[in-house]
């Protein structure tokens, strides 16, 4: 644990090649990570777990400095670029599938596309946090560690430095307030 740690200060001090050594000591735990939020997403993409890891990589190398302080708030930033990752994904899926600027032709028919439910269940649950981002940025963090990172409650409790009777009260208060903003 302290390995990660201390790797994470070697980057935050401009040791860039440090990510590399970061990924390869967590990558069991990111896999694990990415396969809990692919499975929560229905499977709507084509990504598997080793190419969300990878893309998850390639966006953490792209930005050059991660500025976390231990372990738990890397893995709580990688479930959030994981997220970015999967949202950025679906949005161009539905942006080839309507067609961009192509034109557009409506075909009647009373079968609907099964994914297209997914993704779009998808884009609202980021609307939702995105909404939820500027009432109380904590929550987010909270639904980010339990909900896409897989977390325990004592996990968080213990990186955010609080009991888990907090945590628990304010996973709660996040779960409500975005069933509110999805019934919208």
């Amino acid at each position: 644990m302290a390995g990660v740690t201390g790797l994470l200060q070697a980057m935050s001090a401009g040791d860039s090649s440090a990510i590399d050594e970061i990924f390869a000591l967590t990558y069991g735990e990111l896999r694990q990570m990415a396969h809990q939020r692919l499975y929560r997403s229905n499977r709507v993409t084509s990504l598997d777990t080793t190419a969300l890891v990878h893309e998850c990589y390639l966006r953490l190398v792209r930005l050059g400095q991660l500025q976390t302080p231990d372990r738990s708030h890397f893995l709580g930033y990688a479930a959030r670029v994981m997220r970015s990752i999967v949202v950025d994904f679906v949005r161009q899926r539905l942006a080839k599938r309507r067609g961009g600027d192509e034109l557009r032709v409506t075909l009647g028919t009373d079968i609907r596309d099964s994914t297209a439910v997914s993704e779009e269940e998808i884009m609202q649950v980021d609307e939702a946090l995105e909404e939820l981002a500027v009432l109380d940025p904590r929550l987010v963090q909270i639904v980010e560690m339990r909900y896409f990172a897989g977390f325990t409650v004592e996990q968080i409790a213990e990186s955010r430095g609080v009991t888990t009777r907090t945590i628990r009260r304010d996973w709660e208060k996040a779960r409500l307030l975005l069933y509110a903003a999805l019934q919208k």
